[in-house]
């Protein structure tokens, strides 16, 4: 029995974006500048490969800056930390390398402005999430999260005319979107940076997404469960109308997925590796005959962060 054919498309862009490149690369050079162990509070970045890599190479990855012993090299995670992480990393006389992203420190800055002027903020983004509990952190007052367009009609606010909002940098662009008009037509007072703290990552892998969508029979996402912006990419496709799976890598893989079906489309989250596509597709040619090609009008991303001064001669 032959083989069945699959004609697999590739998004682009895909997987890592500047923000995670500079967060491993600060974990990598801070090893070979203080050597092992070095320590992460959380993830570095939210995939499996990429923690365990490092890991092996001699990164400790913990809860708290309170699990470092004193002394000690600590690095905190692109997702961004609240001011109470860097106080009590103060206490215990840590050395802090801090990788949080550009993009992530500009919401903190945004959010800070809005408090210095005496406005109440909302912050849109997902309850729990690390980037979430930075934002929340970075200002004194209360924050009031919203997760979606029904929350707009629930909140409480104390002053309608002297209300702003941010935004976790890797949410749905269009459920973002969605909220942002609710809360114009709510609060008409509200003030708040449209789409603009939706990173340009997260924003152009949506949009290669939905592109892919148009010519695929099943979508492929790439990515760890844990990941955010890797879950909303599933999401779109889903959304779109297609069949869309978030896998960790080729393991995961069914091959019943593409009964009937020839076009596969693939992408990957802003915090996966390109070794991942790799193996996803050693695993199809498993099953398949599969032709490769990638997106021809997708966007060519040439950012590129600046390293923390401590690391940026390390070699």
């Amino acid at each position: 029995m032959s083989k069945k054919v699959l004609n697999i498309l590739l998004a682009k862009p895909r997987g890592f974006c500047a923000g995670v490149e500079r967060a491993i690369e600060i974990v990598e050079r801070a090893l070979k500048k203080y050597g092992a162990p070095v320590y992460v509070r959380h993830e570095i970045v939210h995939n499996k490969y990429v923690v365990e890599d490092l890991r092996r190479k001699g990164a400790v990855f913990v809860d708290e800056v309170t699990d470092v012993p004193v002394g000690a090299i600590a690095i905190f995670s692109a997702h961004g930390v609240a001011e109470k992480v860097e106080n009590d990393a103060k206490l215990r006389d840590l050395e802090v390398i801090d990788a949080t992203c550009p993009l992530v420190r500009k919401v903190h800055k945004e959010a800070q402005k809005h408090e210095e002027k005496g406005r109440e903020i909302i912050l849109i983004g997902h309850e729990g999430h690390p980037e979430v509990e930075g934002t929340s952190g970075r200002v004194k007052s209360r924050v009031i999260l919203v997760q979606s367009v029904d929350d707009v009609a629930k909140i409480k606010v104390q002053d309608p005319e002297k209300l702003s909002y941010v935004t976790q940098t890797t949410l749905s662009v269009d459920d973002t979107r969605n909220i942002i008009n609710d809360l114009k037509e709510r609060f008409p007072m509200i003030e708040g940076p449209d789409l603009r703290d939706i990173c340009y990552a997260t924003q152009n892998r949506q949009d290669a997404v939905r592109k892919l969508a148009q010519e695929v029979d099943v979508i492929l996402v790439i990515g760890s469960h844990n990941s955010s912006n890797s879950n909303r990419l599933r999401d779109l496709g889903e959304e779109i109308g297609k069949p869309s799976y978030l896998i960790n890598g080729g393991e995961d893989i069914e091959s019943s997925w593409f009964d009937g079906k020839t076009k596969i489309g693939i992408t990957a989250g802003a915090s996966a590796p390109e070794i991942l596509l790799e193996k996803v597709l050693e695993r199809l040619e498993e099953i398949a005959d599969i032709t490769v090609k990638t997106q021809d009008t997708g966007l060519n991303e040439n950012v590129k962060f600046k390293l923390p001064e401590e690391l940026a001669e390390a070699v």
